[in-house]
């Protein structure tokens, strides 16, 4: 087991509430992706701390399986990456500033271009330091967030042939709607970008890497793989949306996990935590559990989430703290140092196997499976399962 710093005290004891990232299902999931859009490539998406399970360490292993490209959404994610030592091409996927071009040039990390203003500042920049900057051209076809609009593409495919300190290696658009039953609008978007790259075809050039399907086109839209995918929480076991089609199998890589560190017995009609919210009309067991909206374990799921000890799940009541939370186990047995299941999967009694996800956990909080991952803090230590577990 490699573990991922920090992750312990200094007497060598983990602390009770920490994630698991098992690399074996990164690997299972990053091949099912990589076998389903043949001869496309897969870039493994990173921002975010790779979508809460830890950039550095997610990032050598995706390398190690020979991604041929690493997505990150901000330069300092990129630098951190190449300060640990990880060399395989990086995009930097978000909008750039032109103070920060000298820095992409030092690290050796491809910047997206999402205007002519930006492109010509690179090139400046690249010809000033001797260098060739490393660019993906950005192509706005319906998100409405940074890159030019497919409309008026032309300037910028023209003015970046005239560029010759800048290497044009990529060329792409980002999808909307294409999680989504109707892909109208998905549809929509892979034409107007097709469309823009009719400009190559027209002057008999060769196409930049194209790519513009992330988890929902790589699941629903097979015609916009194009040359390159950009795998996000897909890679990582969980699906994009409840209405995607799920033409890909893929199982969670990440486990939350905590422990019980204390056990009591609450009166009828004595309420549990800040605001009184909860009171039972019986005598119950109620057990702490050290974690809370400082680990990024929403407040919004007070009363409404639960977790599972002893292959059982049980309710979360009460306020979601800061740093603890309380379950109801109501007649039921439950020792200090028991293991508590946030999100992850158990056996029971019965042989059956219970689960909680980071879905479920969207749902009960009002929100989306890729909040509830990223979201989980930075204090909370990620270990990591190798292949040999």
């Amino acid at each position: 087991m490699a573990i991922n710093q920090p992750t312990i005290t200094s007497n060598g004891v983990v602390r009770p509430t920490h994630v698991e990232v098992e690399l074996t299902r990164l690997t299972e999931n990053y091949r099912a992706i990589e076998r389903a859009v043949t001869p496309a490539t897969v870039m493994p998406i990173l921002k975010a701390n790779a979508y809460g399970h830890g950039l550095v360490e997610v990032a050598r292993h995706f390398a190690s399986l020979g991604a041929p490209y690493l997505g990150v959404a901000f330069l300092e994610e990129g630098i951190l990456l190449r300060e640990y030592g990880v060399t395989t091409p990086i995009l930097v996927l978000g909008g750039i500033l032109g103070n920060q071009v000298p820095l992409f040039l030092e690290y050796d990390l491809t910047l997206t271009a999402s205007s002519v203003e930006k492109l010509s500042q690179t090139n400046d920049a690249a010809r000033a330091m001797g260098k060739r900057a490393k660019v993906h051209l950005k192509i706005d076809t319906g998100m409405e967030r940074i890159g030019v609009h497919y409309y008026s593409a032309t300037e910028l495919l023209e003015t970046a042939l005239t560029c010759e300190y800048c290497q044009i290696e990529g060329i792409f658009s980002h999808f909307a709607n294409s999680d989504a039953a109707d892909l109208a609008s998905a549809r929509l978007q892979l034409e107007r970008f097709c469309e823009v790259l009719h400009f190559y075809e027209g002057r008999g050039l060769p196409y930049p890497i194209r790519h513009i399907a992330n988890s929902g086109g790589i699941l629903q839209l097979p015609e916009s793989h194009l040359d390159m995918v950009r795998a996000g929480i897909l890679l990582y076991g969980v699906y994009p949306s409840m209405e995607v089609m799920r033409t890909i199998s893929v199982r969670p890589a990440l486990s939350w996990k905590s422990q019980v560190v204390y056990f009591k017995v609450v009166q009828p009609g004595h309420p549990v935590s800040y605001g009184s919210t909860w009171q039972s009309d019986h005598m119950v067991r109620v057990v702490t559990i050290p974690v809370g909206y400082g680990d990024g374990y929403f407040r919004s799921l007070s009363n409404r989430s639960e977790v599972i000890i002893r292959g059982k799940r049980y309710p979360v009541v009460g306020q979601v703290c800061m740093d603890q939370m309380m379950v109801n186990i109501e007649w039921e047995t439950a020792y200090n140092g028991d293991e508590v299941l946030l999100i992850g999967e158990a056996g029971n009694a019965s042989g059956d196997v219970v689960s909680i996800t980071c879905s479920d956990l969207a749902q009960w909080a009002g929100t989306i499976p890729y909040e509830i991952l990223t979201n989980i803090n930075t204090r909370v230590p990620r270990l990591y399962l190798n292949d040999n577990g």
